[in-house]
């Protein structure tokens, strides 16, 4: 394909981002969900610029790159969903540099936009122990999703999975005797994770029921949905949002389970490599950032304990 033509609802323009998405699994081993996000992100580029003229690939300057990225400032994007989707503008561009689809690339002056270093929001001990002592209490009065729910709870904070980890489990991968799962994470990249006797016993329990619900489509899967089949990140969520306004904590989505498993784990005494291994991080600076929630802390116990703080 050369000089492509971006009109709208051209199958030129679905051909163009099938094969810029195949790239970008193929190539540079970018998550599903990834490759969704900036699918989404260079199509609604290529919207603007059509709006504004530009009916060729080859048509899309710095000009249309930096007001496409200011309409999304004006439209109050997130700084995270900015930096995200100018990334996903230079990926694109780039690529269709190589491809020889364009001739040059307008993005390599394209500046970046920072995102704050925010802290993320875990539980505190208590809170996390509330939780599951709640979602326990419920799965023994309850059904097979309510066992489900509490196993799902129990292994996303004992592990620190991703949702879309904890959803693509197989069965055979959970050794409860061993008390290690093997999850796949981004890039595909396997990983071996442990879990305690709590996570166990709360699968097991998931396990001696799952049958009531398991189909021929799903005989694989772990975690199942209400209707049989494999559970999916979005049920993953309602569960957890569900589970903690019952028991009372503060609101969190799966990944502040993630994110409080790591900070716990820290505050334990593990060692960041070891944390970084446990929850897949491809470099140490994205692990490094659990240990500035452990200073605050302490911060806040010394400013509260000591008389000469």
């Amino acid at each position: 394909m050369t000089v492509t033509e971006i009109m709208e609802e051209a199958p030129e323009r679905a051909a163009l981002l099938d094969d810029f998405c195949a790239h970008l699994g193929a190539q540079r081993g970018l998550s599903q969900n990834t490759s969704r996000a900036y699918r989404s992100d260079v199509d609604s580029l290529l919207s603007f610029a059509v709006r504004h003229g530009a009916g060729h690939l080859d048509q899309i300057d710095l000009r249309t790159l930096r007001a496409w990225l200011a309409s999304q400032s004006a439209a109050h994007r997130s700084r995270a969903t900015l930096a995200r989707r100018g990334a996903a503008a230079r990926t694109f561009l780039a690529w269709a540099t190589r491809t020889g689809r364009i001739e040059s690339d307008p993005s390599v002056r394209l500046g970046t936009a920072r995102v704050p270093a925010l802290l993320p929001t875990v539980l505190r001990g208590e809170a996390v122990i509330q939780l599951l002592e709640a979602a326990r209490t419920r799965a023994a009065d309850g059904g097979p999703l309510a066992v489900r729910d509490w196993a799902m709870l129990e292994l996303l904070y004992a592990t620190g999975v991703r949702v879309s980890e904890l959803a693509g489990i197989d069965v055979l991968q959970a050794d409860l005797d061993e008390r290690i799962v093997r999850v796949v994470g981004k890039g595909d990249k396997e990983r071996v994770v442990p879990f305690g006797r709590p996570a166990r016993d709360a699968v097991a329990a998931w396990l001696r029921v799952r049958d009531e619900l398991v189909t021929p489509a799903s005989a694989d899967a772990l975690f199942l949905g209400a209707r049989g089949g494999r559970v999916d990140p979005r049920q993953v969520r309602e569960v957890v949002h569900a589970a903690t306004a019952a028991a009372g904590v503060d609101d969190l989505a799966p990944h502040g389970l993630r994110h409080t498993a790591a900070t716990h784990l820290l505050e334990g005494g593990s060692d960041l490599r070891s944390v970084q291994e446990i929850l897949g991080h491809s470099s140490l600076a994205t692990t490094q950032r659990y240990t500035h929630i452990s200073a605050e802390r302490l911060r806040s116990a010394y400013a509260l304990a000591h008389p000469r703080a």
